[in-house]
């Protein structure tokens, strides 16, 4: 996905309510792409979107390899 090209921007594909959490602990994402065909209204909005908006990034072990991303 070229928006993950910019600086500051950490965008994850998710289609589960877990890959959304897990795209905030692990890897820092702060845009959620959500695939239209494969995800209904339900699933997208009240799932996937909440957990990834109340889940925090966990740091530690994850931090480094999210200090290591760099956009030019």
């Amino acid at each position: 996905m070229t928006v993950n090209k910019h600086q500051g921007i950490r965008s994850a594909l998710c289609w589960t309510k877990e890959i959304a959490a897990l795209a905030r602990q692990h890897n820092d994402a702060n845009i959620i792409s959500i695939p239209a065909r494969f995800t209904s209204i339900q699933q997208a909005v009240v799932e996937m979107v909440d957990t990834f908006l109340n889940t925090n990034f966990e740091g530690g072990r994850h931090a480094n390899r999210v200090n290591k991303i760099a956009c030019q």
